[in-house]
């Protein structure tokens, strides 16, 4: 864009460019902005006009967006956003605040936190509202940068490697994380299953048969990469995207399973399964959350994230209310 245009340039047109390459749907699109389709449309024309660019093409039941329009479309959020922000700041009272919080998470990780994180929003914000969505990737950046969840929380150890290589050459990164807390892995059976009850060697444990917890359905996790570092692999003879669903079919079935510790006494079917030690080192299972920056200002964003770290620090027994659970103590490092 060169000068003459930028000064020249109605910059309602770059309001009107957000919704359509957020809903990816003029007639969405034209509802939010309280305006016409024809409208959006004529819009949209204007601002290819300036730009030299067709930015969204028909495809479909609504639009998808040019190469150049995903370059720009970044920078453009961001700068819509720090005026809203600037133009009405206004402190988040949660006790008056009636928004509605969209987390994308893990059930494993929803049976950890949900229960505090109910507690805090019944007792400080209790006219807000907190919708939980699957997590269905280890990449949550979609979810974020399109709006569809506030925060993602989960294990994201590329995204993280990424976010810290981006963050050596840019000081404002486009995503923003938290560590939360630890994640201990164990592998889990039927309590009457033949290998209940003893240690496992690396052997016995290839040679059983395997349940995979996998997201995204991908037949390969973290277990089976610290596997083929040393040369060895397992037979994963299922798959499934919840660990929920590991836990009922293992306590079934023959089949071993890997689920965090913790979530084994959330199921409410720790009386049929037993649990032992992995056989092998796996690489720590950190739990972060990640959000886009663009919300890192905000206060009401700011108060969940507050919140969520809150809850993560309760050590959840089921059968005792989070709000009378005690908070974890730091975990001393070894050495």
């Amino acid at each position: 864009m060169n000068n003459l245009n930028f000064r020249t340039l109605d910059l309602n047109l770059l309001r009107v460019f957000d919704e359509v390459m957020t809903e990816r749907n003029l007639t969405r699109a034209a509802n939010n902005l309280a305006m016409t389709q024809p409208a959006v449309s004529n819009a949209l024309r204007r601002l290819r006009e300036v730009l030299g660019d067709e930015l969204v093409r028909r495809s479909g039941y609504g639009v998808e967006p040019t190469p150049a329009a995903l370059a720009l479309w970044p920078t453009v959020r961001d700068a819509l956003h720090m005026l809203r922000e600037s133009l009405s700041p206004g402190e988040f009272d949660p006790s008056s605040a009636r928004n509605a919080f969209v987390l994308a998470m893990a059930d494993a990780t929803a049976a950890k936190l949900i229960p505090g994180l109910m507690d805090i929003f019944e007792s400080e914000a209790p006219n807000a509202n907190l919708r939980v969505l699957p997590l269905t990737t280890r990449d949550p950046r979609d979810l974020l940068e399109s709006g569809t969840a506030d925060l993602a929380i989960g294990h994201f150890p590329g995204v993280l490697a990424e976010l810290g290589a981006l963050h050596l050459q840019e000081h404002n990164p486009h995503f923003h994380h938290q560590r939360l807390y630890d994640g201990e892995y164990v592998v889990v059976m039927r309590r009457g299953h033949p290998l209940a009850g003893q240690p496992l060697s690396l052997d016995t444990y290839c040679e059983a048969r395997h349940l995979l917890v996998s997201f995204s359905g991908r037949p390969f996790g973290f277990v089976d990469e610290a596997l083929a570092a040393i040369s060895r692999q397992r037979r994963v003879v299922l798959t499934v995207n919840q660990f929920f669903t590991a836990g009922r079919v293992v306590a079934t079935t023959d089949l071993l399973t890997v689920l965090p510790r913790h979530f084994v006494g959330a199921t409410g079917m720790e009386h049929e399964l037993a649990l032992c030690e992995l056989p092998l080192q796996v690489p720590a299972v950190h739990v972060d959350s990640l959000w886009h920056r663009q919300a890192t200002q905000n206060t009401a964003h700011r108060w969940l994230r507050q919140a969520i770290a809150r809850a993560a620090a309760l050590d959840f027994r089921p059968g005792i209310p989070a709000s009378e659970a005690p908070a974890k103590r730091p975990r001393r490092r070894a050495g």
